[in-house]
């Protein structure tokens, strides 16, 4: 019998790190830390293969895929001391994609599966926390709704028209009402009432009702996560990390663990290193009280983690170094412990339930080049990786980021920046403002260069993200999908700029005091976080001491002589900066192009016209400097 379900919990795992391929990155990564002794609630991931056979039998599933989920979701109740779907001591899971390369954002989650009328009466008993309890069933609502309910089943409705904007509306109409301003200042009872509003909503937009049995929820957050695979952001983005369709996603199950439980609970996003710069500092953000989609989505700009992570918007934030000392030693441990057994930089899950923590995913983190550049040397200072490994950790297309231009520090200079935000992506951009995903692909098919500006970007924006020249944010940290994916890309990207506000259905955004429309030119410092108004200058970046290291590096294990095609004298410097032996290839007649070459062309033509050996000796002698 084909095994397609694979267990991990209580420091055992059918799997390990090595089997990416049929785990996924996120499924053999949480079988491997929990084989080393990391905190992680239990669970079991369903093949990749399985997926391929999801997709040859027409969305069905093997007869034996049934017992075995079902033995291994015994084996979580049993560690968690709770069983799914009792109404007197219900489990709950989170369902999630992972393929073999990470895929940020690009496929589906649900989280707080399992809940229903009957389990969440078990659930306030156990915790004494109705409005948790309340708020856990409307976030599954939420998700559910639009995730299995409405993509997983084909609908696609316009934009700004599905559930789950739907459901926001509803949310914010509640919020309006009272008199709130965030999330968190919903009670149990104005939670309740709204629960009772988005099942109507669902029954109507949807046209059925909210499912209501707990198997029925798994198995349609199971389908839903393999249909993902399959979605028109996950297609557009393999096509450009050239990820193949065979591959196929695994699905993890897994018991739940609550951020959102008070303000004893948190959850969080961090990196081993700085993913934006490559320094060797712990680097990441959380919320209290949250749960991690609300991260990662960009739904709320979190907090920093620790006093080092501060930044001029983030000055005034309470740090969990400082609220809460022990968890963060914990962390810092743990962060310790997988950079060194996995010897890269991780990117890392992390959620806080009523003091205690827990880990949710390890990942090798997503980071521009620069960052990668500077990783790659300081970890072989470390000894933490070989001269050949460092080289390795760099791509070609990270090594040209390195090359990409900035905004002239001199223009930058003279010029007051409208709006700050969080350096997500790095270098210098300018463009026109587009307001949706759609308008940048367009205008960019058209030869426009654009930038796209949202309050918050969501992964349905992926094929406008690649093709704008940079990206603008209202909302989100350094740890949402927008800054991932772009840093993947090494494209502009500017986060949670908090002085700008952006009215995406009347095609504006308000900054500095000012109002900007859909066409007006805006320039983008990606390093510094710097919004511009106009078309500020783009120069050639600055040099890179890092580079030159790992260049060093690089001439101490290759074994091919390299060097550089040159048309003017500042090409052949700037090759040679960059360890070219040599010249390979000179074209002298460029020296005759461009600016400044009025003069030489002249002097050329009269060499080539003259008449006898003496004139064009003469005009030779001109030539020559």
């Amino acid at each position: 019998m084909t095994k397609w379900v694979y267990f991990f919990g209580a420091g055992k795992a059918d799997g390990k790190a090595d089997m990416k391929n049929l785990l996924g990155g996120k499924g053999a990564n949480l079988a491997e830390m929990s084989k080393i002794g990391i905190p992680v609630p239990p669970g079991f991931t369903i093949t990749t293969e399985m997926c391929t056979q999801y997709y040859k039998n027409k969305n069905q599933y093997p007869a034996e895929l049934k017992k075995q989920v079902e033995e291994s979701l015994a084996r979580v109740e049993k560690i968690m001391g709770a069983k799914f779907g009792d109404k007197e001591n219900p489990l709950l899971v989170s369902v999630r994609s992972g393929a073999r390369k990470s895929m940020p954002g690009m496929m589906e989650t649900v989280l707080n599966v399992g809940l229903n009328e009957t389990t969440i009466e078990g659930l306030i008993k156990k915790t004494n926390n109705p409005r948790f309890a309340w708020d856990a069933y409307r976030r599954l609502i939420q998700m559910y709704s639009d995730v299995v309910m409405e993509k997983a089943s084909g609908m696609e409705p316009a934009e700004g028209k599905g559930i789950r904007q739907q459901l926001e509306k509803e949310l914010d109409a509640l919020k309006k009402k009272k008199g709130y301003k965030a999330d968190t200042d919903l009670t149990a009872q104005d939670l309740q009432a709204l629960i009772k509003t988005y099942k109507a909503k669902v029954k109507e937009v949807i046209g059925k009702p909210f499912p209501d049995d707990a198997m029925e929820q798994l198995w349609g957050g199971i389908g839903a996560v393999f249909q993902s695979w399959m979605g028109k952001r996950a297609v557009s983005y393999r096509k450009i990390e050239n990820i193949p369709e065979e591959w196929g996603t695994a699905v993890n199950v897994q018991a739940m663990v609550f951020g959102n439980m008070g303000d004893n609970s948190a959850t969080g996003v961090a990196f081993t290193r700085n993913p934006a710069t490559g320094e060797n500092m712990f680097y990441g953000e959380w919320l209290t009280n949250a749960q991690g989609e609300d991260v990662v989505a960009g739904i709320r700009t979190p907090n920093a983690l620790n006093e080092a992570g501060k930044t001029e918007q983030s000055k005034d934030h309470v740090t969990l170094e400082k609220s809460n000392p022990k968890i963060y030693k914990e962390l810092v441990q743990i962060r310790n412990k997988l950079e060194k057994h996995y010897k890269n930089m991780q990117d890392l899950e992390f959620t806080i339930q009523d003091g205690r923590l827990r880990m949710l995913q390890t990942r090798d983190g997503k980071r521009n080049g620069p960052a990668a550049v500077r990783m790659a040397v300081e970890m072989l200072g470390e000894k933490l990786i070989t001269p050949e490994m460092a080289v390795m950790r760099v791509t070609p297309d990270q090594l040209d980021e390195l090359l990409h231009p900035i905004i002239d520090p001199k223009a930058e200079k003279s010029t007051k920046p409208i709006a700050k935000g969080l350096p997500a992506g790095p270098g210098g951009a300018l463009g026109m403002i587009v307001f949706t995903a759609n308008d940048a692909v367009k205008w960019a098919k058209d030869g426009k260069k654009v930038i796209l500006v949202r309050e918050e970007t969501n992964p349905e924006d992926v094929e406008g993200m690649r093709a704008a020249q940079a990206i603008l944010t209202a909302r989100g940290g350094m740890t949402s999908h927008a800054a991932l994916v772009a840093r993947g890309w090494g494209k502009c990207c500017i986060v949670g700029a908090a002085g700008i506000e952006v009215d995406a259905h009347a095609k504006k955004m308000v900054a500095g005091g000012k109002t900007y429309k859909e066409g007006d030119w805006v320039s983008l410092n990606g390093t510094k976080g710097y919004v511009y108004e106009g078309q500020l200058p783009l120069v050639s970046s600055a040099e890179n001491k890092y580079l030159q290291s790992f260049m060093k590096i690089c001439d101490g294990i290759r074994v091919l002589g390299v060097r550089t095609n040159a048309d003017t004298p500042e090409d052949a410097a700037k090759a040679r900066s960059f360890g070219a032996e040599g010249i390979g290839l000179f074209r002298t007649e460029h020296m005759f192009y461009g600016k400044g070459s009025e003069e030489p062309l002249f002097r050329l033509r009269k060499m080539i016209m003259s008449k006898t050996l003496e004139e064009r000796k003469a005009a030779l002698a001109e030539l020559f400097p």
